[in-house]
């Protein structure tokens, strides 16, 4: 692994609620506003479009972290408390805006998650690609409890991951899970201690990084459109995708090196 270059690094200017560095070919951002529990407040969100809209062409993994004890508590309330009711719908608009810079932006993105991840912070770790939660980690959605919705995308991406029935009853009844439940009911792909969410994130990164583009570009793209089409549909889109895909001059490399036995070893989950 290369070394860390502190600040931005990447010519993007970013709020103080947000800390970015690159690992080559991983760049890293952080959510630092440890004080409020990391909790999105327009001007960070603002600062995680721009982060995602601008990354240079030799990334190509986010890590996506929180700094202090938890991952992201959910939308700053303060930002709903003087909206009308457009201003409410332009605001939730605008996190799909951003949230889709993350679902279906240049990198695949991996979310590490520790301690809270409530609200628009289940939104936004719904909306990376894979989830790593360290046993510190639990989830709610206590929009019901103060009379407001989901705005941030939860009600399209979470119920692909739980359920709706289990996303209702988070709502309705103010359920949380933990790590463990998160864990198996889908919330997360991967489980470890305390502290070694950040490090195996990470490696998770590098491994995508690894992969040929077109071949992410394809599974991060194109799979979860083939997901929700017919079958008919996604048989064709497959088709093309995979013809694509195989005849690209990284593919073509690779599977020479492979069929004459000089390809890496598949490396462990």
């Amino acid at each position: 692994m290369s070394a860390a270059t502190s600040g931005s690094g990447f010519g993007i200017r970013l709020p103080p609620s947000l800390r970015a560095e690159r690992r080559d070919p991983v760049a890293i951002l952080s959510l630092a506003r440890a004080q409020k529990r990391n909790a999105l407040d327009d001007v960070t969100v603002a600062g995680i479009e721009a982060f995602f809209a601008e990354l240079p062409d030799g990334i190509k993994a986010v890590v996506l972290a929180g700094e202090g004890e938890h991952f992201c508590s959910g939308l700053d309330l303060t930002e709903l408390a003087e909206l009308d009711t457009f201003q409410g719908v332009m605001h939730s608009r605008g996190w799909h805006r951003v949230f889709e810079r993350i679902e279906f932006g240049a990198a695949p993105v991996v979310a590490v998650l520790h301690g809270a991840v409530l609200g628009g912070g289940l939104e936004i770790a719904a909306a990376c690609h894979i989830r790593v939660a360290e046993t510190s980690a639990y989830y709610a959605l206590p929009e019901g409890s103060r009379g407001i919705f989901v705005g941030g995308g939860g009600s399209v991406r979470l119920p692909q991951l739980i359920g709706t029935a289990r996303m209702m009853d988070m709502m309705l009844t103010g359920r949380s899970y933990d790590a463990g439940e998160g864990q198996a009911i889908g919330i997360s792909h991967y489980l470890v201690p305390p502290g070694a969410g950040l490090p195996k994130a990470v490696e998770l990164a590098e491994r995508i990084a690894s992969n040929a583009p077109m071949t992410n570009f394809a599974v991060t793209q194109v799979l979860p459109r083939i997901a929700q089409s017919d079958r008919a549909s996604g048989y064709v889109m497959e088709a093309l995708v995979a013809a694509i895909a195989q005849g690209d001059k990284e593919a073509k490399r690779r599977l020479k090196a492979f069929l004459e036995k000089r390809g890496p070893k598949t490396a462990r989950s």
